[in-house]
């Protein structure tokens, strides 16, 4: 053996050693001078290991998103002149986001204001031939077909000038297209254009989203859709973010996905800002579907070093034994299921790192 594997080796010896080393002292055990392990008496309380009957729950897959968003799109054709706000921006409902160049609707808005001014002069123009013309009858100086022809092209202009006044309005109306506002109180989600960039009619511009309204969206196989009929509590856990909220709501949809052969549900989070917590946001809904018998400890019993759980199991003569458990779900008390390593009526340490 060289010398580089002679050190290596001794290198992972002495890892093994002092992971053993802190795993006994956080179980509460010391070492005497042969080098066995001795109990420290009296420095943990135990609990017995028991099945219980507990909720059988369901963890679905989800993502977190807003309950009110939405994607602010343009209306009109022309390039973004500004972008007034940036990603995590606060904005109010109304604010102006974003403006389009307006040089070609304020051409058209000049133009519908002509073409108002031109149907009302020929409009009072033909208000006027019909009087004549209606008092030269009365005179019989004309004869009753020009007076149906003055109404005529009265009625004519008449109609001309609501259809101006029409497309004034319209261009009017499309004047104020020129500048993106906030349709809700939220924030900013993203930018999807920068100023320069031609808008098009249902091109996104700016996203936006109301954080004080979020919730966790995700599916249920069908075989889960029977026992989960009516569910009215579930939980809404983050597990990256080590965040657990109770659902102010659940709502299974009454819809099946044909190509997922899977149903959606929503769970509420509690109404209010919830800082770190952001759409798009990985999630679990933990829901209840029944009650079954699982293998219980407290949370506090375990010790966790990496991916390593271990008990301190109270062996016959009193003395503490660490060992490995593989655990699965929380459940409800502070327990947890222990799916591996255990076995009912055995006794184990409670808070072993505090027993020291």
């Amino acid at each position: 053996m060289t010398p580089l594997h002679s050190t290596v080796h001794a290198l992972l010896r002495f890892d093994r050693v002092a992971m053993t080393l802190l795993l006994l002292a956080s179980a509460g055990v010391a070492h005497a001078d042969n080098g066995k392990a001795v109990a420290r008496p009296g420095t943990a309380a135990t609990v017995e290991v028991r099945m219980k009957d507990v909720d059988d729950v369901y963890a679905a897959d989800a993502v977190i998103e807003a309950v009110r968003q939405a994607t602010v799109a343009a209306q009109l054709s022309g390039a973004v002149t500004q972008i007034l706000v940036d990603a995590g921006d606060r904005v109010k409902q109304g604010q102006v986001l974003a403006r389009i160049d307006t040089r070609e609707t304020d051409a058209q808005v000049a133009a519908g204001r002509a073409s108002v001014a031109q149907a009302d002069a020929q409009l009072t123009q033909a208000r006027l031939n019909l009087e004549r013309t209606q008092s030269l009858l009365d005179k019989n100086f004309v004869s009753r077909a020009a007076l149906d022809q003055a109404e005529s092209n009265f009625k004519a202009a008449k109609a001309a000038a609501d259809a101006a006044r029409a497309g004034s309005t319209q261009a009017d109306t499309a004047r104020t297209y020129a500048e993106l506002r906030s349709p809700i109180d939220g924030v900013v989600t993203r930018r999807l254009m920068e100023p320069g960039e031609i808008a098009a009619p249902g091109r996104g511009v700016v996203a936006v989203h109301d954080p004080s309204a979020l919730r966790a969206v995700g599916n249920l196989p069908q075989f889960v859709l029977q026992k989960a009929a009516g569910a009215t509590r579930a939980t809404v856990e983050l597990p990256q973010l080590g965040r657990t909220f109770t659902a102010t709501r659940v709502t299974i949809l009454p819809a099946a996905d044909a190509r997922l052969l899977s149903t959606q549900i929503r769970a509420d989070l509690p109404a209010g800002d919830t800082p770190g917590v952001t759409p798009g946001a990985a999630a679990k809904i933990l829901l209840p579907i029944g009650r079954t018998r699982k293998l219980v400890v407290p949370e506090s019993t375990l010790i966790r070093r990496g991916e390593l759980t271990a008990v301190n199991v109270l062996a016959a003569d009193g003395r503490p034994q660490l060992r490995q458990v593989r655990v699965g779900s929380a459940v409800a008390d502070g327990g947890i299921e222990v799916l591996a390593g255990l076995s009912d009526g055995e006794r184990v340490l409670l808070n072993p790192l505090a027993a020291r």
